[in-house]
């Protein structure tokens, strides 16, 4: 039997990464893109819920009310741009 992560053919030989087949490489893509905007969309309702605190817990935080809307306020495409460059 394989290590495991090693991937082996109907013959017994073991797979490079590329060799695996279209289904396990689009996958795994699929998987990882839907990883990768889950992480946007959590940062996103993470700024959203800055403008639920009250402002004495902002400043726990070191926050303002205005660093809160300003953290609210920026836009998803930012978010994406910055994660993909």
């Amino acid at each position: 039997m394989g290590t495991i992560g090693t991937i082996v053919s109907p013959s017994g030989e073991a797979l490079a990464k590329d060799e695996r087949g279209f289904f396990p490489r689009f996958t795994w893509r699929v998987a990882s893109r839907a990883g990768w905007i889950g992480g946007i969309l959590e940062r996103r309702r993470t700024r959203l819920a800055l403008l639920d605190l009250t402002d004495e817990q902002l400043k726990d935080i070191g926050l303002s009310r205005a660093d809160a809307y300003r953290e609210a306020d920026r836009s998803i495409t930012v978010a994406i741009g910055r994660s993909i460059g």
